[in-house]
């Protein structure tokens, strides 16, 4: 395997990791789920609150919706797998963020 390809690999574990961590506290905290109707207070400090937690925490309620509504309804194979790869995506992008900030403080090699 390429170093080029366990980088990806390794900011997609860690991205979708820290999503899975951040719900986690969300819902240990606030005693809910996390959800993207956080955003639906408009013009509050909570709304604007809500956009870098949900830019990491995204790719886990992705999932999270699309795995429930598939048990309940049956989905199409296409937007399953749709819903997998833009979570995939997602979770790669923040975790190649996550990944950059460690190396800047010097704590990956």
């Amino acid at each position: 395997m390429s170093p080029e390809t366990l980088n990806h690999l390794l900011s997609l574990m860690i991205g979708f990791a820290l999503a899975g961590a951040l719900v986690s506290a969300y819902q240990a905290f606030a005693q809910r789920q996390a959800s993207f109707g956080l955003l639906e207070d408009r013009a509050s400090p909570r709304a604007f609150a809500a956009v870098p937690f949900l830019a990491f925490a995204a790719p886990f309620i992705i999932m999270r919706n699309t795995l429930r509504v598939d048990r309940c309804e049956r989905r199409r194979f296409e937007f399953v797998m749709l819903a997998t790869v833009l979570a995939g995506f997602w979770s790669m992008m923040s975790g190649t963020v996550v990944v950059m900030v460690l190396r800047a403080l010097g704590l990956l090699g």
